[in-house]
């Protein structure tokens, strides 16, 4: 299949800057980025998949390409969640019988109708090329209130930089990882009753991306584990998250309560799907598509790698955060996978 190989020049930019930014503070991080995105598939045993065209279902296995009414869709369904509201989705697609299967449905309705009921439903639902590519590359960087710093921090006036990581799965995750080994102290956090996804996956995989963390259980649930939170978050020079914006903001949790001045910069992370003013979920290979990085061939479009939007994001979060540790400033990064992928994307329209 002949395909048109998105950006993938950009990337070595991305690691010049993370190594930059990472030797200013800590250890220089030099990454290959064309390793990371192979990450997942060499933990298993698979072929390297890099930038390499596939087919119309990921990967992974849970998401797949499909036709819509006006271009393609990508659907991911890797929870028990997913396929259960699958039914209740067709009813609200309204294009179809009730008997009729998704694929049926999602062909007579048009990509707009598709994502704005998906998002009711929690689905994680990309719809081919809908992000534009923009001069942000899907990274923005909101004000938070500054710490009196003065410049950034100079070689050993201070300890560690402190790290608390609430993310899951991948991104996130994976810009821990890397701020781990500048030399930042971090710390993994999770629910004893939702612990990270990717303990369900593959143990290798999950052991690259945290084995250089201090690992927390911390229940939510009880108010000695959210005042514990509110300690370890209080007390972090970095905090990196990818729940969506209210459900942190309900605990009182969220980056504009618990920035607080003491001398030292703090950065909040926020990794999601569509940015941090959409509701919607996502996941690496919907959110791919949605940023139109996806192969394109006489048939149609075909994912690109595996869940390629994940690394990418977890590059770009990581590389968002040192520079803004190695200018001694406070900031909310507000990552949007779609958008990274954007950046990647090759400048043509749907297929």
């Amino acid at each position: 299949m002949t395909s048109i190989v998105p950006g993938a020049d950009a990337l070595p930019q991305w690691a010049d800057r993370l190594a930059r930014a990472t030797a200013s503070w800590g250890r220089e991080v030099r990454v290959d980025p064309f390793e990371l995105i192979d990450q997942r598939a060499r933990s298993r045993g698979l072929a390297p998949t890099g930038w390499a065209a596939g087919g119309r279902v990921s990967c992974g296995g849970a998401a797949r390409l499909v036709p819509c009414r006006d271009g393609w869709v990508a659907v991911s369904l890797a929870r028990a969640c997913d396929v259960e509201a699958v039914p209740a989705w067709i009813a609200l697609l309204g294009t179809a019988s009730p008997a009729s299967d998704l694929a049926e449905a999602l062909a007579a309705a048009d990509g707009a109708t598709i994502a704005a009921t998906a998002e009711l439903l929690g689905l994680p639902v990309g719809v081919l090329a809908e992000r534009a590519p923009s001069p942000d590359c899907g990274v923005v960087v909101h004000a938070l209130p500054d710490r009196p710093t003065a410049g950034r921090p100079e070689s050993g006036t201070r300890g560690p930089i402190r790290v608390v990581d609430l993310s899951a799965l991948w991104a996130g995750p994976l810009c821990g990882a890397m701020l781990a080994r500048a030399g930042a102290e971090v710390v993994k956090v999770e629910s004893p009753r939702r612990p990270d996804g990717a303990r369900r996956g593959d143990p290798a995989f999950f052991r690259s991306l945290n084995r250089h963390k201090t690992s927390r259980a911390v229940d939510l649930a009880t108010e000695a584990g959210r005042s514990h939170l509110r300690t370890l978050l209080t007390g972090a020079d970095v905090v990196i998250e990818s729940s969506r914006p209210r459900a942190l903001a309900q605990l009182g949790l969220d980056a504009e309560s618990i920035a607080r001045p003491s001398g030292r910069p703090h950065v909040w992370v926020s990794i999601t799907g569509h940015g941090r003013a959409s509701g919607r979920v996502a996941f690496g290979d919907d959110a791919a598509v949605a940023g139109g990085l996806v192969a394109h061939g006489p048939g149609g479009p075909c994912f690109l790698g595996d869940a390629i939007a994940d690394p990418l994001s977890g590059i770009a979060a990581a590389t968002a955060a040192a520079e803004l540790v190695a200018a001694g400033r406070s900031g909310l990064v507000d990552v949007a996978m779609a958008g990274v992928a954007a950046s990647f994307a090759p400048r043509r329209g749907p297929t």
